[in-house]
């Protein structure tokens, strides 16, 4: 499970960037194409924060949709994972978002 060492990384960011000051709440962006799944970075939080800034901070991950250009008929297309053709039946996509890793915001009290 790579999310694991996803998620040390993350406590690690963030208090580096808190400078030993209590962090109160962080926000990360996960794209739906980033094969990193949230469920997994929710499960693993917890426990990489026992004994840092972040212990009994509050984690919320906002999702973001998968979209990308069609480079044949020039449609903007959802991508539900990295398969998805567009509607004209073409795979010649150029992605526009969904692979993002984030960390948007954190408070820090």
């Amino acid at each position: 499970m790579h999310e694991l060492g996803i998620t040390r990384n993350i406590v690690a960011i963030v208090s580096e960037h808190a400078r030993g000051k209590s962090v109160k709440r962080i926000t990360l962006e996960i794209g739906k194409l980033s094969a990193v799944m949230p469920d997994a970075i929710r499960f693993c939080y917890e426990i990489c924060c026992q004994g840092t800034e972040l212990e009994g901070s509050i984690l919320k991950i906002l999702e973001i949709p998968g979209r990308a250009n069609c480079n044949d008929c020039h449609a903007e297309v959802l991508l539900n994972d990295l398969f998805t053709a567009c509607p004209c039946g073409s795979r010649n996509l150029s992605r526009l978002a969904g692979e993002e890793l984030n960390i948007k915001e954190m408070e820090i009290v």
